[in-house]
């Protein structure tokens, strides 16, 4: 590593912290409280729906705490230096991870409580040839346990890794880089066997008949859909303030974008590989998590996948639009946005097989979770600069240009 890279990063303008304003701070306990309030109302009149919606935004706000480390991880690993000025906008969505430990905790209250899982029933369970051989692995101890264990460890990690980060902002030195690209191999083999394990336990476990393989591969594909469009827009809201002036310019919209349209084409691929091998395979014990689903008021939501595909690809398939703000931010609330509705069509039909339950107090429940990781999110940036200014290849980065 030569002295001319090591403080290279020296020559960018240290962009500062974001300000958060009074308001956004208020919005984010007024949705907070909106949550909780509506959550205790659900468990009152309709245990099922409260616990429906809160085991629904819990794997939805993990996957993109968890996706914010993966996407600084990999980029660590791969040495991309293009992606330094947006890189800290991710790492800010690992802020709601000990949030998303809390969440953890009211599943296992859920599920203590008999609420969320039906293989909780020992009797049912025991009485059913399918489920008995899986009786040691459904069990609530062992699920608690396996589940603590494997979102202490991401958790861990991504403290070592995100502390590394930001302590660089002050050395400036490439020994952090360095210390990083030596642990996220390590990482990467944990988040991709732990990632899978939490999607079959608080997932495709509602349905303890069904199974699928691939399932952990089609969780990490939206997983990463979601988080590439929320550092989208997190990155524009930014550049339209001004903060990322001189630093993100029209070509790191660009590979963001590029990022984003891959992906969405990953999606799609991950998710008609799931589809047709279960379908042409037509065994029953597999096709009946999707004839569920395309019945019902569950078929909307099963066309509007299709959409979920399509129209990141058809808008972001010109070069144009890939440095189009107005048309990266329209795509970027889709793409959170169905990804959201995504987790309710694994979620829902589970409690509710005759069409999604929707109601102000689901919107309500919603609304406390988008509240908590406004919150932490905010807080990140507001006592961090909102660009890695110790990373050794930020002036490089800065000056980045694409020809594709």
């Amino acid at each position: 590593m030569s002295a001319a890279h090591a403080h290279s990063a020296e020559a960018v303008k240290n962009p500062g912290s974001l300000q958060v304003s009074g308001g956004a701070k208020t919005l984010s306990l007024v949705f907070g409280a909106i949550g909780l309030a509506s959550f205790g109302y659900l468990l009152v009149t309709s245990p099922a729906r409260a616990w429906s919606i809160f085991l629904t935004n819990h794997f939805f706000f993990m996957s993109l705490a968890l996706g914010g480390i993966f996407f600084a991880a990999f980029n660590w690993l791969t040495g991309a230096m293009w992606v330094a000025p947006v890189r800290r906008i991710a790492e800010s969505f690992t802020a709601y991870l000990p949030v998303a430990a809390l969440t953890l905790v009211g599943v296992f209250v859920g599920t203590a409580m008999g609420k969320v899982y039906i293989w909780t029933d020992r009797n049912l369970v025991m009485a059913d040839q399918a489920l008995s051989p899986k009786a040691g692995y459904l069990s609530v101890p062992f699920f608690v346990v396996r589940d603590l264990l494997i979102f202490g460890a991401l958790f861990l990690f991504t403290r070592k890794l995100i502390g590394n980060s930001l302590k660089q902002d002050k050395t400036k030195s490439y020994a952090e880089t360095a210390k990083n690209k030596a642990l996220v191999p390590g990482f990467l083999i944990v988040f991709a066997l732990g990632f899978t394990l939490l999607s079959f336990d608080q997932i495709m476990s509602l349905d303890p008949h069904w199974f699928s393989t691939i399932f952990g591969v089609y969780c990490f594909a939206g997983l990463f859909y979601s988080t590439l469009a929320l550092t989208m827009l997190y990155t524009l809201k930014l550049q339209r303030s001004g903060q990322l002036k001189g630093i993100v310019n029209d070509n790191h919209l660009h590979d963001l974008g590029k990022y984003m349209f891959a992906f969405t084409i990953f999606w799609a691929y991950i998710g008609f590989s799931q589809f047709m091998l279960i379908w042409y395979a037509n065994l029953p014990e597999e096709t009946r998590f999707f004839i569920a689903r395309f019945h019902g008021g569950w078929q909307a939501i099963s066309w509007f996948l299709l959409v979920k595909f399509a129209l990141p690809f058809l808008v972001l398939l010109p070069r144009g639009a890939k440095r189009d703000p107005m048309r990266l931010r329209f795509v970027g609330w889709f793409m959170v946005i169905a990804q959201w509705l995504d987790i309710l069509w694994l979620v829902q039909p589970n409690f509710f097989p005759e069409g999604p339950v929707v109601g102000p107090f689901e919107i309500g429940v919603t609304l406390g979770f988008v509240g908590l990781f406004m919150a932490v999110v905010n807080r990140f940036l507001g006592k961090n600069p909102v660009v890695a200014i110790g990373d050794p290849y930020l002036s490089e980065a800065v000056n980045h240009h694409t020809v594709a």
